[in-house]
């Protein structure tokens, strides 16, 4: 590929990827204040800044050191069927995880402490961290459970230890998300954070085992897969 298209097409990933930015923190953040029925919402505008900065920075680093990453992971369409169910209801509980601390705000349900909150927003950016981390090891790690043809299996960094790391990662991001928001009841929908990821994981070990070359003698050396020791 010559120059000017590599360029053309970087620009145009940019542009992509600046407008689901900026798109995205502002809807994140009416679902936050419409439901709190006010700005005066520390706890959110802390979790807004904190996502912000961690986004911002993903972009400048993976749009310079590894673009086609970011093409993948700007891939919203899932092609297998079970994969598009799963996606459907995970919707919901992402909805209610991110409605409740807003109604919980508004009417005074809960207040967790300032240290529990601030705590819990550290394990968010530790799970961001971990999320970004996981990138840099896996450049085919897209949003959407496929098999590229040149792809092959990654078994260094986090993937030595559990073969899902990236959900290993989310699940600290969004188990602490609620508390971050200043919400206990916000927690209650977390239970189902469990039960959509096994599924999703279930499914995609089947699209591995099936499309990518190697991965059953992966299965084999790497046991667990989300959580070391456990599963």
């Amino acid at each position: 590929m010559d120059t000017q298209k590599i360029k053309a097409r970087r620009k145009k990933l940019l542009i992509k990827v600046i407008v689901r930015l900026v798109t995205g923190i502002p809807i994140l953040g009416a679902l936050f204040f419409l439901t709190a029925g006010t700005f005066s919402y520390w706890e959110a505008w802390a979790y807004l800044a904190a996502l912000f900065i961690l986004m911002i920075l993903v972009m400048v680093y993976f749009l310079k050191n590894d673009p086609e990453l970011l093409e993948r992971r700007m891939k919203m369409k899932e092609k297998e069927k079970k994969q598009k169910l799963i996606i459907k209801l995970s919707s919901l509980y992402f909805l209610a995880s991110y409605l409740l601390p807003g109604l919980d705000k508004r009417y005074g349900w809960s207040s967790p402490p300032t240290l529990v909150v601030i705590l819990a927003l550290l394990f968010v950016v530790t799970g961001y961290a971990f999320f970004i981390l996981v990138l840099k090891e896996n450049s085919y790690a897209s949003r959407v459970i496929e098999v590229e043809q040149q792809q092959t299996v990654i078994t260094t960094g986090p993937y030595a230890l559990v073969r899902h790391p990236m959900y290993s990662a989310i699940v600290i991001m969004y188990l602490f998300s609620p508390l971050a928001l200043g919400s206990y009841w916000a927690m209650i929908p977390s239970i189902f954070l469990p039960v959509i990821l096994i599924a999703r994981i279930l499914n995609e070990e089947e699209v591995l085992l099936r499309d990518l070359n190697g991965y059953q003698e992966y299965i084999e050396k790497v046991k667990f897969r989300l959580i070391p020791g456990i599963w």
